[in-house]
């Protein structure tokens, strides 16, 4: 699954930058930073608008991100797909159906061995590396696993998401509205 030539996934924090994205041509979001009580109406407004909307599920206030929580996104909200760093929440994810993104940080070789480790038990649909500025680990990455690749975090400039897809990025996960604005198709 590609994201219709979508290289940019914006990624939420405040309610006020989603409701920019409503009326963008963005078809793919990610939501982060919000409160359980704020779901159901950022989801269905979302939905309104034809937005396919990502939860961060590790970064909804008020829920634990565990299996249950998993099941309770899925069942109740309906998301195209859930973004997680932990591994019982990608594959409950992918048993319910939605696409399934881990989030991965790596900070040395130990990490990216363990997060290799993890990635063929968990098999995500999409790896998000963390940060997404180090364009050599994203290659690695990728073909390590045969899972396409995300890149997220200090991507600050069209270079850089440019250089991360140039280094097999599928896209970029982003909170820079100027990365929005710049590639929103016109």
């Amino acid at each position: 699954m590609e994201f219709h030539e979508q290289r940019i996934l914006p990624a939420v924090r405040q309610i006020k930058d989603l409701e920019k994205l409503l009326h963008s041509s963005y078809e793919y979001i990610v939501i982060l930073d919000i409160h359980i009580g704020q779901l159901k109406s950022v989801v269905a407004l979302a939905k309104q608008h034809c937005k396919k909307v990502f939860l961060h599920v590790d970064l909804i206030h008020g829920l634990q991100s565990d299996g249950h929580a998993t099941e309770f996104l899925c069942q109740e909200f309906r998301p195209y797909g859930l973004l997680s760093t932990k591994a019982n929440v990608i594959m409950k994810a992918k048993q319910k159906g939605v696409v399934a993104i881990q989030r991965i940080f790596l900070i040395d070789s130990s990490a990216m061995e363990k997060s290799c480790n993890l990635l063929e038990k968990t098999r995500p649909d999409y790896i998000e590396v963390l940060p997404g500025a180090l364009i050599g680990v994203i290659a690695e990455v990728k073909e390590r696993t045969g899972v396409p690749i995300l890149a997220g975090g200090f991507i600050r400039s069209v270079d850089d998401v440019e250089r991360a897809l140039a280094a097999g990025a599928t896209a970029i996960t982003t909170s820079n509205k100027e990365l929005w604005k710049y590639y929103q198709k016109k």
